[in-house]
């Protein structure tokens, strides 16, 4: 026997399919195993895919799997989630809640035709040990101009074109990862009128060699753009093959992430009834 489940995939921090980043999408009743959860989504193989369980007043229980594992925090797969709660299903709306397990609770509200993301700012601080530095831009293949650390490694270059150049050993960047469950953010000025800042963002340590867009990395990106620029409201492009902007409004110790999202598909997974057990 099996037990049908009902998903979207989405493409979140984007206005048309094929861009920004794509996540599968579950509105669940109940929860299932977190080993079926992980099943699922190894099976879609995407950088995460989002369950939801809808509860009372708006407040919703969220979690989100990689192919390989449970993360504490994902944008691109929280814009995902309420843009199917928002603008697809018909019984929500906003202002609403997301209640994560390790994130604490994530605001969702709609403005200036975006959803917005009301996320912990990450700031990070300057790395100093230079062994740690040298070898993190061995693993990068390149030399960053500056090294810093909150969440994820943060790497500076003085160019857009520099990051996009970088063609990472991904295998070394995964052993650090595996030593300190940190990802790779690097950055640089946009140099054009839309953005202000560049990014790309690798995670081998969590089964994604290159994330498209991170909605999660800018919680420490705005912070440091925002210092550097000294302004609050900043616009970001991921310049993966995919691409995709993130408009960010630094407030206190919150980051609010703004942006669109596409429904790319809607489909069905059977569920073998044993993987409830």
């Amino acid at each position: 026997m099996t037990t049908e489940l009902s998903f979207h995939q989405v493409d979140a921090f984007t206005d048309r399919p094929f861009a920004g980043n794509p996540a599968a999408v579950y509105v669940l009743a109940a929860w299932l195993p977190d080993a079926c959860l992980q099943a699922i989504a190894a099976e879609h193989n995407l950088s995460e895919t989002a369950f939801v369980v809808p509860g009372k007043d708006a407040r919703h229980a969220l979690r989100w799997f990689t192919p390989s594992c449970e993360v504490a925090l994902c944008g691109h797969a929280t814009l995902a989630s309420a843009h199917i709660l928002l603008n697809v299903l018909e019984r929500f709306a906003a202002p609403l809640t997301f209640m994560t397990r390790q994130s604490g609770e994530l605001g969702i509200s709609q403005a200036d035709g975006l959803i917005w993301l009301d996320f912990p700012a990450r700031p990070a601080t300057p790395l100093t040990d230079q062994t740690l530095i040298d070898d993190l831009n061995t693993a990068l293949g390149a030399t960053a101009r500056e090294w810093h650390a909150a969440n994820n490694y943060l790497a500076v270059f003085d160019s857009a074109a520099e990051v996009a150049a970088l063609t990472p050993d991904m295998r070394a960047l995964g052993r650090h990862s595996a030593q300190t469950d940190l990802g790779f953010i690097v950055t640089a000025p946009a140099g054009d009128d839309a953005h202000q800042f560049v990014s790309r963002y690798f995670a081998p340590g969590h089964g994604v060699d290159e994330d498209p867009v991170t909605g999660s990395a800018h919680c420490t990106l705005a912070p440091y753009w925002a210092d550097r620029l000294g302004q609050s409201e900043l616009a970001g492009r991921q310049i993966s093959a995919r691409g995709g902007t993130v408009v960010c409004r630094l407030e206190g110790e919150r980051v609010h992430l703004g942006g669109t999202a596409v429904v790319f598909s809607h489909g069905t997974t059977y569920l073998p009834d044993e993987r409830l057990a």
